[in-house]
């Protein structure tokens, strides 16, 4: 997405504060601030006057280096504490289904399976068994195989995930049951940076699907993106991978 330019110069600037104080876990001083972010110290001062008057910014030593401040940590907590993913993210589910005419998930990760928080339907929708509310098996769905790559990021976290919770079932000829093979599959989606669903957990159907941080190292939920077969081609499913990728992004 293009930058553009804030229409509240000064409040852009103090975000820009906060996100650079956000970098540097030992601090950063105001040298180091104003030469980053190329703003004069004066007015660079006056801002983190501010910021730590409403404790979004802290300077716990006089002269010494800045630090996000508790309140910005307290609130952060407290809008993922309440946050209704459905309400925060039903509009990049809408726009994606119309942008690609095809069915959209939201779903999040419940031991072996995805819970489905939401669901946007196609105009030429297809009979799947995902419905909001509903289960399926993670390991054999796109929204199930993005989220276990991220939430379990290595071959070691895997195996245990499904040495625990296995044996894995199967659903089509095409499913992965094998704990390593799992693993290297799940490797590649980690560094292809999406997952995919090749009618493994129902005949005929495929889907692409992608992660959802909204600021947390693991992922929250994973949105995908489902059709029959015929409209998932190979080239299709890696043009809405990335796209999907870009769209998420884009929403945080």
């Amino acid at each position: 997405m293009a930058e553009t330019q804030s229409p509240v110069g000064s409040v852009d600037r103090a975000l820009l504060i906060l996100q650079e104080i956000g970098r540097h876990s030992r601090g950063v001083t105001l040298d180091e601030l104003a030469t980053r972010l190329g703003l004069p110290k004066s007015s660079l001062h006056r801002l983190l006057g501010a910021l730590k008057h409403r404790g979004f910014a802290a300077q716990p030593e006089p002269s010494g280096p800045y630090f996000l401040g508790t309140e910005m940590l307290a609130t952060a907590f407290r809008f993922y504490e309440s946050m209704d993913l459905r309400t925060l993210v039903r509009p990049l589910l809408l726009r994606l289904s119309e942008e690609f005419a095809e069915t959209v998930h939201m779903a999040t990760l419940d031991g072996t399976e995805v819970v489905y928080l939401d669901k946007v339907e196609a105009v030429r929708s297809i009979t799947m068994t995902s419905v909001v509310g509903g289960r399926n098996a993670a390991h054999c769905t796109g929204v199930g195989k993005a989220l276990l790559a991220w939430t379990y990021p290595s071959d070691e976290a895997i195996k245990a995930w499904a040495e625990r919770f296995g044996p894995l079932s199967t659903r089509t000829r095409n499913t992965i049951t094998n704990p390593a093979k799992l693993a290297t599959h799940l490797d590649q989606v980690r560094r292809r940076g999406y997952a995919l669903d090749l009618e493994e957990n129902e005949p005929g159907v495929r889907c692409v699907a992608a992660p959802l941080f909204l600021g947390r190292t693991s992922p929250v939920a994973a949105v995908s993106v489902t059709a029959i077969k015929d409209r998932m081609p190979p080239a299709r499913m890696e043009e809405l991978g990335h796209s999907l990728r870009k769209a998420i992004a884009e929403q945080g």
